[in-house]
């Protein structure tokens, strides 16, 4: 198990846990500095912004865990007394806008001990490198994203290769399986493979507790198919099993509060702003099926041309 590599590679103990179990009883830890910070003020702020490196204030999603990134990227914080864990970075030009929105909670950049991402592009990926140096944090990838990651450039089978630049590159202290939990001191993570974005994409589900009340947090990735020009998805009958199995995955995810990368593609922005309560055990499902339907057009209009 990956938990059982890093804790002791961390100096933490170790905490079996599932990603969707009570365990991960944690509570907010509030700063003063991170009073004010919520997620209608999030949503608030970047009310007709989606750019990749628009700045954003932080919010405090739930519990302790927190929203980080700018008005078009998601970036997770999630926090504890034995050290915190970063998933995504956004572009390379937002790095610095992360580390001084973790700053402006109250928490220390030099306290993310463990980052890990959705998927290997750019958008998301390409700010890594830079908090890794931040930090000092190590790193886990999916054992498909791992080589990308590692060199930095875009793997050949992905659907956008041609379209993707290259990012810095990070180091991997360690690749990760498909239902892997993933623990860093009392935070217990479950690594999910959905490849239905990228061949390395992968959601992440974990338990954040405020007191007694415990939500499941589901960072469920991208699964939009678009590619690079002249791609064609039935050129290549493994990727589209791949997209298939991917989009089954997430949909069975364990679906709590559902974030994903981009917060437009979920509507995350337009909840957070709502009265309604965020907690929806049919998000995933909603997410998956509205996948497979643009994928599906995807399928027929290659197949029309």
């Amino acid at each position: 198990m990956f938990a059982r590599f890093l804790a002791p590679l961390l100096g933490l103990p170790l905490l079996a846990c599932a990603g969707d179990g009570p365990a991960d009883k944690i509570s907010a830890n509030l700063s003063p500095a991170a009073t004010g910070y919520t997620a209608a003020a999030l949503a608030n702020a970047c009310s007709g912004r989606s750019g990749w490196s628009d700045p954003a204030p932080p919010a405090h999603l739930f519990g302790n865990s927190w929203l980080v990134g700018t008005c078009g990227i998601t970036v997770v914080l999630i926090t504890s007394d034995q050290g915190h864990v970063l998933i995504d970075g956004g572009p390379a030009d937002a790095a610095p806008l992360v580390a001084a929105n973790i700053s402006r909670l109250g928490f220390k950049i030099n306290d993310v001990k463990l980052i890990l991402s959705s998927h290997e592009h750019f958008d998301h990926a390409g700010a890594l490198a830079e908090l890794q140096r931040l930090s000092g944090a190590k790193v886990a990838a999916l054992e498909a994203s791992a080589p990308v990651l590692t060199s930095g450039n875009a793997a050949i089978d992905d659907p956008q290769h041609d379209s993707l630049p290259a990012m810095a590159p990070v180091k991997i202290a360690q690749t990760v399986r498909d239902g892997e939990i993933v623990t860093l001191g009392p935070i217990s993570l479950t690594a999910f493979a959905t490849p239905a974005h990228s061949p390395g994409s992968t959601s992440w589900a974990w338990t954040s507790c405020d007191g007694a009340d415990c939500r499941t947090i589901t960072y469920a990735d991208s699964i939009s198919t678009i590619s690079a020009d002249g791609y064609r998805f039935t050129d290549h009958a493994d990727r589209i099993a791949a997209v298939r199995a991917g989009l089954d995955q997430v949909e069975h995810l364990p679906c709590g509060i559902l974030i994903t990368p981009h917060p437009s593609v979920s509507g995350m922005f337009e909840r957070f702003a709502s009265s309604r309560a965020l907690n929806d055990a049919a998000a995933c499902k909603a997410y998956a099926d509205g996948g497979r339907a643009r994928f599906a057009s995807r399928l027929n209009s290659e197949t029309a041309k």
